[in-house]
């Protein structure tokens, strides 16, 4: 398993330079607002506003991103709890994160996961806001390498995952719906 070791090292490698460079525009606060946003709740809000502004595919859009996530929970929970990659800041000696995560494990990130699903679910509907979208999800990935909580492979894993969800998402229901 010398690759795995390896890449474990390469891996930590970035996440030191990256979390040291992420975190001196504003010591971690701007990190701490990032990725506070992808903590559920502009989920919900997303939704409401689509049934407020009266988007015509505001049921379909809700239908959607609540399969998604039902999906995607047990599977990331499932994924986290057997692979079970200890944090940062608890491998490494004397590493200390700007929050405290709500869970132990670090594979995947279920943060980045979900703001991938989000903005994958969206961008199928709305193609326009993509760029946005996915360029928030970046900024919540790479907000919780700067706040010590994820490696870069957890980022990576969780918008690979995040995406294939919502590609699955988005084929289960046209496969309803045709």
């Amino acid at each position: 398993m010398k690759w795995v070791n390896q890449l474990q090292r390469a891996d930590e490698a970035a996440f030191f330079w990256l979390s040291m460079h992420l975190r001196r525009p504003s010591g971690g606060a701007l990190a701490r607002w990032i990725s506070r946003s992808g903590d559920g709740y502009g989920y919900i809000a997303a939704c409401m506003l689509a049934f407020f502004l009266q988007y015509p595919e505001a049921q379909l859009l809700t239908t959607l991103l609540l399969l998604g996530f039902a999906i995607e929970l047990p599977i990331y929970w499932v994924l986290k709890n057997t692979l079970r990659r200890d944090r940062p800041c608890v491998r490494v000696p004397n590493l200390r994160s700007l929050i405290k995560a709500s869970d132990r494990f670090s594979f995947p990130s279920g943060h980045t996961t979900a703001a991938f699903l989000f903005a994958s679910i969206i961008s199928a509907l709305l193609p326009s806001l993509a760029p946005w979208l996915y360029g928030w999800a970046v900024a919540i990935g790479l907000s919780r390498v700067a706040l010590g909580v994820h490696y870069p492979t957890d980022i990576f894993a969780g918008a690979l995952l995040g995406m294939l969800l919502a590609w699955f998402t988005l084929w289960l229901v046209s496969g309803v719906l045709l």
